[in-house]
């Protein structure tokens, strides 16, 4: 029998992100599509990286690719509520890193949806792994929660 999984509390979450949820994010059923769950994934990650001054989408040498994702999914969010993202680091290695995050409806503890979003680091010119920069893995050590890995 396979482990399912649970969703987790919000102290599980080291930084929030908020997100408003857009009408075009319902989907026939009126709740938000699985596929903007991972829109959301991508607008933490980023927005983190991009307020802690180490990503310059313009003018970075070293961006982040996506190597897998994937999401699991507790409770329905719906337009037009306002949402947050809890995001951690579960795993720091030399040139990726495992984002871990949750799907909160505003004012609740347990995660409507969880997900894990992994990048691997390359130089932009050549699209090869490169060695996360120093800065980069200081920040994205703030994230590491117990029981997180780093190498």
């Amino acid at each position: 029998m396979s482990h399912r999984p649970t969703p987790e509390p919000r102290t599980a979450f080291a930084h929030f992100c908020p997100i408003s949820t857009r009408w075009m994010d319902n989907d026939a059923y009126l709740h938000v599509n699985n596929v903007a769950y991972y829109s959301f994934f991508d607008t933490a990650v980023n927005e983190y990286l991009i307020r802690g001054g180490v990503l310059d989408i313009r003018r970075s040498t070293v961006t982040g690719l996506v190597a897998h994702s994937e999401c699991n999914y507790f409770s329905p969010v719906a337009f037009p509520e306002a949402i947050e993202v809890g995001l951690r680091v579960g795993r720091l290695g030399r040139s990726s890193v495992t984002y871990e995050l949750g799907v909160f409806r505003d004012g609740t503890d347990s995660a409507a949806a969880q997900g894990r979003f992994v990048h691997v680091y390359v130089d932009r010119e050549t699209s090869r792994p490169v060695t996360i920069p120093d800065d980069m893995r200081s920040l994205l050590e703030r994230l590491v929660m117990p029981g997180g890995e780093t190498d």
